[in-house]
């Protein structure tokens, strides 16, 4: 298929910076966004972006303003509701939702503001209908409405839906110690979903893992594509060249990396176990990343495990560059993005099956069977004694072509032009 004669015209909805606005780029580039619509955009710089930083700490919220831009689109067509969602904000704190409440209503309100702005504006339907995308859990009611125009609906599933969930809840049960303010989905949240996979003409999934487990939940498996994640390095980020020495020594450990939500999902108990069997060990476990979970007392204070606690994403850069090897030991991800980031910093990288396939076994890195605690002592045991192989590793680790936003484009336009 001639990708180039695809002239295609995308609306895109999407809530937060998800991907680093990677799908609206990526059409972008290929000429093809007619417009991203989005809950807020604005130059972190600009007086409206200093203002909502400063309303949303008021709010009782972490500010994420300044992530919520992208140079690349800056002259793109964008929708944004910057003031109803300083508005939202703080509507929301003086009625103190919280939780699975919060997320429902902010998903609402979005779908919301974003039908009013196309009932405002439908010239796309005078001319060929457009495709619209929007991620999951915020796009039924985007897709109820543009189907009545005769658009075509895309949906970009964040995460492996449901069969995650139970994954998590089994995680949850297995480590009772760990105390987790985690709670399942209430059952409006999943049936909202399961219409919205109903209402897509398409259903976008990340990886193969994905792809199996909304396949388990009775997904139309004709309407799965995969289509993975991209990265780009920021400019003027240069790979890093790592220095292995001939043995590890209590003087210079091996420096394993966790970069992430420090949760059950990612995997945490399971590499705290690992960490503690490897105790008398030249290894350091390097814990970077918001904690969602507090460990057991006999865990935490493992002396051979460092809390970094979060780092913004600028920041992030310094750990990969110091690291040895970053470990992802997730019992399920959609795709796990810090794969690619430690590839773009040189770093071999220990991941499972359960995500994104990036990691060549053997090659650039290892591949766990499964994410239990023994597989993953054995995996960073091997690291330890063959420091040869994680350079031989590192040499080989970089992002492929195939995570490329030029790649994402035509993926995108060639399922676009499917009837």
């Amino acid at each position: 298929m001639d990708v180039a004669a695809l002239k295609q015209n995308w609306i895109c909805c999407q809530i937060g910076a998800r991907e680093h606005y990677a799908i609206s780029r990526a059409l972008a580039r290929a000429n093809s966004l007619a417009r991203l619509v989005t809950d807020s955009f604005v130059a972190p710089t600009s007086l409206l972006g200093r203002t909502t930083s400063q309303r949303l700490r008021i709010s009782g919220q972490r500010s994420q303003v300044r992530s919520r831009f992208h140079g690349e689109l800056s002259d793109a067509p964008v929708t944004a509701f910057n003031l109803p969602l300083i508005q939202f904000e703080v509507l929301a704190h003086v009625r103190r939702l919280r939780g699975w409440d919060k997320v429902i209503a902010r998903n609402k309100w979005f779908q919301r503001k974003v039908i009013a702005s196309l009932t405002s504006d439908l010239e796309f339907s005078t001319s060929t209908p457009p495709v619209l995308f929007s991620y999951s859990y915020a796009a039924r009611d985007i897709f109820r409405f543009v189907k009545t125009q005769g658009w075509k609906t895309i949906l970009g599933q964040i995460d492996p839906g449901p069969v995650e969930e139970e994954i998590v809840r089994a995680e949850h049960e297995a480590y009772p110690e760990f105390i987790s303010d985690w709670r399942p989905a209430p059952a409006e949240y999943w049936q909202k979903w399961r219409q919205e996979c109903e209402l897509a003409d398409i259903i976008i999934v990340n990886s193969e893992w994905s792809r199996r487990a909304l396949e388990r939940a009775d997904a139309n498996r004709q309407k799965l594509s995969v289509i993975p994640l991209t990265y780009e390095p920021p400019a003027g980020d240069s790979a890093t060249a790592h220095e292995y020495p001939e043995r590890f020594t209590p003087e210079r450990p091996l420096r394993v990396l966790f970069l992430g939500q420090i949760n059950l999902r990612k995997g945490v108990a399971r590499l705290l176990e690992a960490a503690q069997a490897l105790r008398n060990e030249p290894v350091e476990f390097w814990m970077v990343g918001p904690q969602q979970c507090r460990p057991p007392e006999q865990l935490r204070r493992l002396k051979n495990v460092r809390w970094f606690g979060r780092v913004v994403h600028a920041n992030a850069a310094q750990y990969y560059r110091d690291a040895d090897i970053f470990i992802l030991p997730t019992l399920s991800d959609g795709f796990a993005l810090t794969q690619l980031e430690a590839q773009a910093h040189r770093l071999p990288v220990i991941v499972t099956r359960y995500c994104g396939e990036v990691v060549r076994d053997g090659v650039n890195g290892l591949v766990l069977e499964e994410p239990s605690s023994e597989q993953i002592a054995t995996a960073v045991q091997f690291c330890l004694e063959n420091p040869d192989r994680l350079a031989s590793f590192s040499e080989s680790s970089r992002v492929e072509k195939r995570f490329s936003l030029e790649v994402l484009s035509q993926n995108l336009l060639v399922i676009g032009a499917v009837p």
